[in-house]
Parts: C-alpha cells; structure tokens; sequence
C-alpha cells in the first residue's frame, strides 16, 4: 500500500482550480453547479482549465441533477459529453448510471467507460445510493472502471468509515477506492488511518463575498435568497493543510 495520500479537490472555476494545483491537490474534478451536487460544464470551461493547469483534470458527466438514472436522450447527451472531455484533453471523466431499482447499470457504465479510453474512470457517489455497496462495486469493477468514490453509503464519510474499510478491502487492486463527502483537515488522519483507503476526494470550499457594489434584494436567481452575492471558490491554504494533515496520518 502507498505511503501518500493522493488529493483530489471538486472545483467549479479557474481561480479554484489554480488554488488547489498550488495548494498542492494532485487532480482536479470539474463540475458545474456544485450547488447541486455537479453537473457536466461548459466545453469553454474545460478548455481553458485545461490549459492552465499541469495537474490531471477529470470532468463531471452528468447531464442534470437529481437521480442518477437515465433516459434514452440523456444517456445520448452523456455519450456526447465523453468525447467532447476526451476531446479537450481532459485525463478522465467521473459519472454514475442507476437503474431504477438503484443498482449499478452495468451495460451503460461499460460502454461510457470503453468510448472514454484511454481517458481514466471514476465512479461517482450514486454508488452510494445504491441498496447494496458489496454488489455495487462488484458492477462498478465488471464495468471497468477504475475508481469508485463513496462516503460508505453514509451522508457523512465518518459515518462510512466501517463501511469503506470493507469495501478497501474487497477491492484490492482491482479498482480502487477514494473517499468522499465531509472530509476536513480534523478528521482526514482518522478516516485514512481506518479505511485504509489512499485517495481522497474534498470540495474545501469557502464562502467569500461578492464584488457587486449594486445589489437588488427583491429578486432572487434560485431557490436560496441571497446566492447570487456569495461565492464559493477553494483557497490554497486550506489544499495544502489538508493534505499536509492527510500524508500526517499515514505516517503515523
């Protein structure tokens, strides 16, 4: 087993992404709307990251939020959104297909997995909404992926931790396994230490204000009154601490 730790941070925007490369994150998973858990971004955005950037990019497949299954048209928009990732030079690409039983789509999952290659493939967490996790990665590595991220089915990756340790476990060198959802600077050494796991997965977002001098409070953009003066963008320090913290752990 590796003696590092390996970051992966979720940014939404170029000024994100270039704190966590500085702050020393080894890969970048980009999204749009994070707000709603990420969604597929602009052609733009991934082109332009992926020319400032050194570090490995992976981008978000997915083509709305809410559940991960799918229909006929937007399983055609995904296929659409692999090529145009792997065309803009991303490194891989994250997604996650259900059926409407909640298991693992097996036949869907292999076959965006075998149009992005040689791209790199991560599972995303509607592996955590599946009924069974056991059986979930068994289909997430009979579709040849080459990651599952998970929180362990739990809400909160602390919750997960029992949860993921097996998971570890059964995957072996088969896929491997990278933790998510809630992980911070005070709980990183723990979560390594007992999972065992040696990939993370954080969105270390912080709030900052916005620089609009005008603000019209009458009229709001979406659901939460007030988002549209609030940004939410990573910071370098707070990358470099974590994973500080986190290659701390597995020297202890």
């Amino acid at each position: 087993m590796s003696d590092t730790v390996l970051l992966e941070v979720c940014i939404d925007s170029i000024e994100s992404a270039l704190a966590a490369e500085r702050g020393g994150a080894h890969r970048v998973e980009l999204c749009s709307n994070l707000m709603d858990g990420g969604v597929t971004p602009s052609a733009g955005l991934i082109s332009n990251i992926r020319r400032k950037l050194s570090i490995d990019v992976h981008v978000m497949i997915r083509p709305r939020g809410g559940d991960f299954c799918y229909s006929a048209e937007e399983f055609e928009t995904m296929e659409q959104d692999v090529l145009t990732a792997k065309q803009l030079g991303a490194k891989g690409i994250v997604f996650g297909i259900l059926t409407s039983d909640g298991e693992v789509d097996v036949p869907r999952t292999r076959h965006l997995v075998q149009i992005a290659r040689p791209l790199n493939t991560t599972f995303h967490r509607a592996f955590d909404m599946s009924p069974d996790l056991g059986k979930s990665l068994a289909d997430v590595i009979a579709a040849g992926a080459d990651r599952v991220l998970t929180s362990g089915g739990e809400q909160r990756v602390e919750d997960g931790i029992l949860a993921i340790a097996k998971l570890v476990q059964a995957a072996g060198e088969r896929v491997a396994v990278m933790v998510g959802s809630g992980i911070t600077e005070s709980n990183v050494r723990r979560i390594i230490r007992e999972t065992g796991a040696r990939e993370i997965h954080a969105s270390l977002r912080t709030r900052i204000p916005s620089p609009m001098r005008y603000r019209n409070d009458r009229i709001s953009m979406g659901p939460a009154k007030g988002r549209e003066y609030d940004r939410m963008i990573v910071l370098e320090h707070t990358v470099r601490r974590l994973l500080e913290s986190a290659n701390n752990g597995v020297a202890g």
